[in-house]
């Protein structure tokens, strides 16, 4: 059976965070971010494609002056469910970040490789400050070391989707995070 056909509750482990446990959640990153960056402006940056979701909920709940660009990388090899490390740039900044106040936001950080390239690419670009924002953390996953100033929920080292986070492009739209059992996961022929 494809995967586009397949229900995820065939595969699903647990939902580990709920609608609205996210819903609060942002909320309250949404009222630190604007307390933090009171009376400045911030350009918020979405890591394309599982930042989308988390990105746009948050925005709406900043009461301070932001604009929004996105980037969009890859950073997975041969496999699907691991890092290689290496990380390419398919869409960059549209804005000069040149003085600025930038929040990343990223939908999950484990290894922390992709985060580290691409807050040295972006630090070589003077922002004014560079901050990090994640809906989820994987901290005990990380490899490369990285600073996260804001975080939504640190989940175990499962596979995890739902709310941006896909498998194969698949499930962006589930309104929680869950995780998968891979066991139970087919794989689309």
């Amino acid at each position: 059976m494809g995967l586009a056909m397949q229900d995820y509750r065939e595969f699903i482990d647990e939902i580990l965070v709920d609608e609205n446990t996210i819903g609060k959640r942002v909320a309250e990153l949404g009222a630190q971010i604007s307390n933090d960056y009171q009376g400045q402006i911030l350009l918020v940056v979405c890591l394309l494609r599982g930042g989308l979701m988390f990105t746009a909920d948050l925005t709406r709940h900043l009461t301070i002056p932001h604009s929004l660009d996105c980037m969009s990388l890859s950073s997975y090899g041969m496999g699907h469910y691991s890092s290689s490390g290496n990380v390419r740039v398919n869409l960059d900044l549209m804005t000069n970040i040149e003085g600025l106040n930038v929040l990343l936001v990223e939908d999950i950080v484990d290894s922390g490789r992709t985060l580290a390239h691409v807050l040295q690419m972006l630090k070589t670009r003077e922002p004014r400050s560079l901050k990090v924002c994640v809906l989820l953390d994987k901290k005990y996953r990380r490899e490369v070391p990285v600073d996260v100033d804001y975080v939504g929920f640190d989940v175990p080292d499962k596979y995890v989707f739902g709310y941006g986070i896909d498998i194969d492009e698949h499930f962006r739209n589930l309104r929680f995070i869950a995780s998968a059992d891979m066991q139970k996961y087919k794989k689309s022929s």
